[in-house]
């Protein structure tokens, strides 16, 4: 049956955080559809209820809280084999009551760090991955030296508050980005955050790098996820085709742009809001605007269904 022939089950699901880093997790009954593995709490939206009134009546009768805040996540559009789902997924910002089992069901608070080692059903990898990752990313501009690099990056984490940052020196040899990458590492402010190669596949995997970002030429050139061996891998998408791509790559996030025009790239056409909107409609996965964005436009970012915003100008100094 093509996907287009199956009903679509609208699900609301929750990231439920206690405040101290712990994600609130539900096993599946073993006799349910994926049963035996870990799940963020929800439940299917009736017809005629919103997706938050749908979350706020399944988490109550799942798990006894009250939700007093949500905030959008992330929308999925999933694909098994005998069944498509929606998942309409919320932060919960705030709650009240002591969540547990009340269906017997095994739950648990989980670190974040610890969230990859369970097995999650293939639906919710997306959401586990919009968790782990930010919704501010720094690319580097070019810079003239590794110390340039450092010290601009630092200013740019501090300033904003940020923790993921993205090593994108185009003007670099293969030779000089290995030196930059090792001197970044040993950085003591730089090696507590998230570094993301931007290079090879080749050259990430033998950098022993746990988040490479693609070009779109390198993921169009990919043949498959298990090339690289970290643990994010994401990629520039400009067109629709591209996010498909990155979707059929398992990329754990994609960036789109160009959102708004640039400096950087005056003469290639703008998305627009609208055009960004409907192409992260379609999504599978956590999307990144870029292009003309400035720390202003993460709300907007959000409220489409976007992950957040990368730039590069936007958290300069």
């Amino acid at each position: 049956m093509l996907h287009s022939e199956k009903k679509m089950i609208h699900v609301a699901a929750a990231v439920i955080d206690d405040g101290e880093g712990n994600i609130f997790l539900a096993k599946r009954p073993d006799d349910k559809h994926q049963g035996g593995l870990w799940e963020f709490p929800g439940g299917k939206v009736e017809q005629g209820e919103s997706s938050e009134v749908a979350l706020a009546r399944e988490l109550d009768e799942e798990i006894g809280i009250k939700v007093n805040q949500v905030e959008p996540l992330i929308q999925i559009p999933y694909h098994y084999s005998d069944k498509s789902v929606f998942l309409d997924v919320f932060r919960v910002t705030g709650f009240s009551g002591e969540a547990w089992g009340k269906e017997g069901q095994e739950v648990r608070w989980v670190p974040l760090n610890e969230l990859d080692s369970y097995p999650f059903p293939a639906a919710n990898k997306p959401i586990l991955n919009a968790v782990l990752l930010p919704d501010k990313l720094l690319i580097t501009k070019v810079y003239n030296s590794l110390s340039e690099c450092i010290s601009g990056t630092e200013g740019a984490i501090n300033n904003f508050s940020l923790s993921w940052f993205m090593l994108r020196q185009k003007q670099l040899s293969e030779e000089e980005y290995v030196q930059w990458v090792r001197g970044m590492r040993e950085v003591s402010p730089l090696n507590s955050k998230r570094l993301m190669l931007s290079c090879s596949v080749g050259l990430a995997n033998s950098l022993k790098a746990d988040a490479l970002h693609l070009t779109s030429q390198r993921l169009m050139e990919m043949s498959g996820r298990e090339e690289f061996s970290g643990r994010f891998l994401g990629a520039s998408c400009h067109t629709q085709e591209e996010l498909n791509k990155a979707q059929l790559m398992q990329c754990d996030y994609a960036t789109l742009s160009p959102i708004n025009p640039t400096k950087s790239h005056p003469d290639t056409p703008a998305l627009g809001w609208e055009a960004a909107s409907s192409i992260i409609a379609h999504a599978a996965l956590p999307v990144f605007l870029l292009g003309g964005m400035n720390q202003n436009d993460l709300i907007q970012a959000k409220s489409i269904g976007a992950q957040g915003i990368a730039a590069i100008n936007a958290w300069c100094s």
